[in-house]
C-alpha cells in the first residue's frame, strides 16, 4: 500500500471515531448506483469524472437539443413563423444522429416522452 494511501486510511478512520460520518445526508439510504456494465473497465474511472463534470459526448448533447426542440416545436402554433426554422435545424439534427449511427425513432415513436424525461431528468 503507498504512503499516500495509508494517510487517507488513517483520517478516514480518525473521521470515523469522532462521528465526522454519523448524521450525513441520504445515510442508511440505498445508494443510486449507476450500471456502467457496457462501459470497458479501464474506461469507466474516466467515464464517471466527465459525467460528474456535466459532459455528455457529442451524440448524447445531439440527442438532448433534439428533444428540446421537438418539445418546443410542439408548442408552437402551425402558422408561428419560428416553427419553420425549427423544423429546418430538428432535420438537421436528427440527419446528424443518423450518421452517427444512433437512430432517431425516440423523436417520432411512442418511447418520445419517455426519452424526454430521462434525458432531462423529469422523471
Amino acid at each position: 500500500m503507498w504512503l499516500v494511501d495509508q494517510l487517507v486510511e488513517q483520517h478516514i478512520a480518525r473521521a470515523r471515531e469522532q462521528g465526522e460520518f454519523d448524521n450525513l445526508p441520504g445515510a442508511g439510504k440505498k445508494l443510486m448506483l449507476d450500471d456502467d456494465s457496457h462501459v470497458p473497465e479501464n474506461l469507466r474511472v474516466g467515464y464517471r469524472l466527465l459525467k460528474n463534470s456535466g459532459y455528455l459526448p457529442p451524440e448524447l448533447a445531439l440527442r438532448r437539443e433534439a428533444l428540446a426542440l421537438n418539445q418546443l416545436l410542439r408548442e408552437l402554433q402551425p402558422d408561428d413563423p419560428e416553427r419553420h426554422a425549427g423544423a429546418r435545424r430538428l432535420a438537421l439534427l436528427e440527419l446528424r444522429l443518423q450518421q452517427s449511427g444512433m437512430r432517431t425513432d425516440f423523436l417520432h415513436g411512442e418511447w418520445r416522452d419517455a426519452v424526454a424525461d430521462k434525458l432531462t431528468g423529469a422523471e
